[in-house]
């Protein structure tokens, strides 16, 4: 039997998923996108699950969809229900109670770009590149421009967008796709201090903060502000910002409720 498209590991509340087509440069294929969709949905049911790391094996994190199977589906029926499956799934990752880190070691194009960009935070090897590249084959990469231009400067996007050409990680970090690029063999330990530093953090006050941010970028300013203050204060009536007070009150670290 084949190996299955998508790794799970979950070990210390942090779940791993790893796109495992490596001969194929992991494409975003329809089995992808169903394995990654019933994965982030039983995750987002689990509250022993602090973080989510993407990662892939491989040369590249991803290359974007499975273009043999694009062309042997010809059909506006096809395309509608490949790229409606592709964004419910980069939706899934917003709407997720955990934080999601992409842990990216090779090169991330089209959707590969696109879901880079959609995580919450990602971290790179510095020999990554990236690239929106399907104006390269007469395709604009519109669904990857929807989390690009959310992360890198309007200008910058275009040209991406525009180009097709590849940016490489240092271009990255500068733009706003990446964290942080680091040495291939630095890597894990660069994912391994963000999680370390999220999970050191109250679940509650993350899960609101993550639903927080999203929302309010779909607002107006006065409505954000409206929204995000309602929030504050419902952060505020939960036990752990009441402990996450009173222990910088008395000089000692906190002891949260909800881990």
């Amino acid at each position: 039997m084949s190996e299955a498209v998508l790794l799970r590991d979950t070990v210390d509340g942090v779940a791993t998923l790893t796109l495992n087509r490596p001969n194929k440069f992991n494409p975003l294929s329809e089995e992808m996108l169903d394995s990654l969709q019933a994965e982030l949905d039983d995750i987002g049911q689990d509250e022993s699950i602090r973080v989510v790391v993407i990662r892939a094996e491989g040369k590249a994190f991803s290359a974007g969809h499975d273009l043999k199977e694009m062309r042997s589906n010809p059909t506006k029926a096809f395309y509608d229900h490949l790229f409606a499956k592709c964004s419910k799934m980069m939706l899934t990752i917003n709407r997720l109670p955990q934080p999601v880190i992409a842990r990216v070691q090779g090169i991330a194009t089209a959707a590969g770009c696109q879901l880079v960009a959609n995580c919450d935070l990602a971290v790179a090897a510095d020999t990554a590149k990236f690239a929106t590249s399907g104006i390269r084959y007469g395709l604009f990469c519109s669904t990857p421009a929807v989390p690009v231009s959310r992360n890198v400067g309007r200008k910058k996007a275009m040209e991406m967008l525009l180009t097709g050409e590849f940016i490489d990680a240092d271009a990255a970090v500068a733009e706003g796709l990446l964290n942080s690029a680091v040495p291939i063999d630095e890597l894990d330990g660069a994912v391994q201090k963000l999680v370390d530093g999220i999970k050191s953090k109250s679940a509650v006050a993350i899960r609101i903060g993550k639903e927080m941010f999203y929302k309010q970028h779909e607002m107006g300013l006065a409505e954000a502000y409206d929204y995000a203050a309602e929030m504050m204060a419902c952060n505020m009536m939960a036990d752990d910002a009441a402990e996450g007070f009173d222990a910088f009150l008395e000089k000692r670290q906190p002891t949260w409720t909800h881990s």
